[in-house]
C-alpha cells in the first residue's frame, strides 16, 4: 500500500458505519481498546502462526479518508443524516496503535495487535484491519510451513494466476518471500518489493514449437545462461532426454542449462529417473525443479520417498491457504471509558483489559512460554512482545525491510520446539495469564 495514497473508509462493513452515527447520536465518544487476535479452536490445525500484514495496516490507518465521492454515496443510501456524513469530511484515524512487529512468530489467542482509539474510530477499522492482517498471517504462516518441509530446498511462489483477486496476488508474493521462499513469478511484486522473480516455460511453449527437442533449442537461444526445461509435455523420460541433448548443446558453446521443471505425475519415482538420466550425461549440476500441486503436506510426503527433487514452485494452494483458507480473526472491545470490558458468549468469551504479550525463553533463546498480562505491568525475564508502533495516528517508526523481517522470522523459528511445528497434530504452545490480567476478569 502506498503511503500517499488516499485509503477509502468505506472498505469496512456496513455496521461499522451505523455503529458510528449511534455511537455519535448518543454521546459515546470515550476512548476503548479493541484487541485483535486469532481465536483458538479445536479445528485450528497450525501449532504456530507469523504475524504479517502490519505495514499495509499502517499505511491504511494513516491514509483514511473520505472523499466527496465517499460521502455522496453514503447519502444516497438514505440511512445516515445530512449532519453526520458532513462530520465525515473531517475523519482521520487519530488513535494509538501496539502490535508484535511483522515477522514475530506467535499463536493463537494472544493479541497480535491492540488499538485504543475515540470508540467510533476504532470501531470503523475493524473490518479493514482483520481483513489486511488475518491474510497475510495466514499465507505467512503456510509458506513457513512449506519451508520447514522442504529442509533447506528453495521454494518460489507460483501463486498468482490462482490467487483470488490482484491484492491477494501481490499480498501473496511479499508474504511467502518474508518467510523464506527464494522468488516469486509475479513480476509486478519484484518491481514493487524488491523480490526475486522467476519462470521457465508452459506447456503451450512445448506444443506451439512442435516437438521438447526444437522448444528446447528455441528457448535456449533466446535464454543461453537462463534456461529451465518443462519436459513433461508428453513423455517425462523423453523430455528428459530431449533436455540432455540440448543442454550438451549448450555446453559445447559455453552454456550451462540452469534445470528442468517436472509438472505432473509421480513425483518420486519419476525425479529419481530424471535424475539417472541427467547424471549419466554428466550433468549433474542441472536441478530438478518440481511444481505439480505442492504445499507442506505434498512436500513432506515427496521428500519421505527420498524424490531427487532441488527445489519446488509451490502455487495454488499456497495462494488460497488450500486446507485452512481463513483465520478466525476477531477485534474485539476491551476497554471503555476506564471500563475493562468482556464478552462472556458461550465459546467466545474474550479477556478484559489493554493487554501486553510477554515471552520467556531459556538461556538459548528457546520460546518457553507465553503470559497474558496488563500492558503496563513487567514480567522479570520475559520479553514484552506488543511495541508501540502508532501515535496519534501516524507511525512512529520506518517498516522494517523485507530482509530485516525474513531475518526475524528465521530467528524465531529456530526457537521454536519441532513439535509446535508438526504439520500434523502440533504441541499446544503454553500461554497462562498474569495474576493482574486473571484479577480483572
Amino acid at each position: 500500500m502506498n503511503r500517499n495514497k488516499i485509503f477509502s473508509p468505506l472498505f469496512t462493513d456496513m455496521y461499522e458505519l451505523t455503529m458510528m452515527l449511534a455511537y455519535s447520536e448518543n454521546n459515546l465518544a470515550a476512548n476503548a481498546t479493541f484487541s485483535l487476535y486469532i481465536r483458538g479452536s479445536a479445528w485450528l490445525k497450525r501449532g504456530f502462526f507469523v504475524a504479517a500484514g502490519l505495514e499495509d495496516a499502517l499505511y491504511g490507518l494513516e491514509g483514511m479518508r473520505f472523499s466527496q465521492a465517499d460521502m455522496e454515496y453514503l447519502q444516497s443510501l438514505n440511512l445516515f443524516p445530512k449532519e453526520f456524513i458532513r462530520s465525515l469530511s473531517g475523519f482521520r484515524f487519530t488513535g494509538d496503535v501496539w502490535a508484535m512487529p511483522e515477522g514475530t512468530i506467535c499463536f493463537a489467542d494472544e493479541p497480535l495487535m491492540e488499538v485504543t482509539a475515540p470508540i467510533a474510530e476504532a470501531q470503523l477499522v475493524e473490518t479493514f484491519l482483520i481483513n489486511t492482517l488475518g491474510f497475510q498471517t495466514n499465507v505467512a504462516t503456510k509458506a513457513l510451513r512449506c519451508i520447514h518441509a522442504a529442509k533447506g530446498r528453495p521454494i518460489a511462489d507460483f501463486s498468482l494466476r490462482r490467487t483470488q483477486g490482484l491484492d491477494a496476488g501481490m499480498q501473496v508474493a511479499r508474504s511467502a518471500y518474508i518467510s523464506g521462499f527464494t522468488g516469486t513469478s509475479n513480476v509486478l511484486a519484484g518491481k514493487k518489493y524488491g523480490i526475486p522473480v522467476s519462470g521457465t516455460m508452459a506447456h503451450s511453449f512445448v506444443l506451439a514449437v512442435g516437438n521438447d527437442l526444437e522448444a528446447f533449442r528455441a528457448y535456449s537461444r533466446s535464454f543461453p545462461d537462463n534456461s529451465i526445461f518443462l519436459i513433461d509435455t508428453r513423455d517425462v523420460i523423453e523430455g528428459a532426454r530431449s533436455a540432455v541433448k540440448i543442454a550438451l548443446e549448450m555446453a559445447a558453446n559455453g552454456h550451462l542449462l540452469k534445470g528442468v521443471r517436472i509438472d505432473s505425475g509421480e513425483m518420486v519415482e519419476v525425479s529419481k529417473n530424471v535424475r539417472h538420466i541427467l547424471n549419466e550425461a554428466g550433468l549433474h549440476q542441472v536441478q530438478i525443479i518440481a511444481t505439480s500441486g505442492f504445499d507442506e503436506f505434498e512436500i513432506e510426503k515427496t521428500l519421505a520417498g527420498e524424490a531427487a527433487i532441488d527445489a519446488f514452485g509451490v502455487g495454488t494452494k499456497l495462494g488460497v491457504s488450500a486446507d485452512t483458507p481463513y483465520l478466525d480473526m476477531v477485534y474485539k472491545l476491551a476497554r471503555y471509558d476506564g471500563r475493562d470490558v468482556k464478552k462472556n458468549s458461550p465459546g467466545k468469551i474474550t479477556l478484559a483489559g489493554e493487554k501486553q504479550v510477554f515471552r520467556k525463553t531459556d538461556r538459548t533463546g528457546g520460546y518457553v512460554a507465553d503470559t497474558l498480562g496488563t500492558r503496563n505491568e513487567m514480567i522479570d525475564e520475559a520479553e514484552p512482545l506488543l511495541i508501540k508502533v502508532m501515535e496519534k495516528g501516524l507511525s512512529i517508526q520506518a517498516p522494517p525491510t523485507l530482509h530485516d523481517i525474513r531475518k526475524r522470522i528465521q530467528s524465531g523459528f529456530s526457537n521454536l520446539d519441532d513439535g509446535y511445528k508438526s504439520l500434523i497434530n502440533p504441541d499446544k504452545y503454553p500461554i497462562r495469564l498474569s495474576r493482574r490480567l486473571s484479577e480483572i476478569q
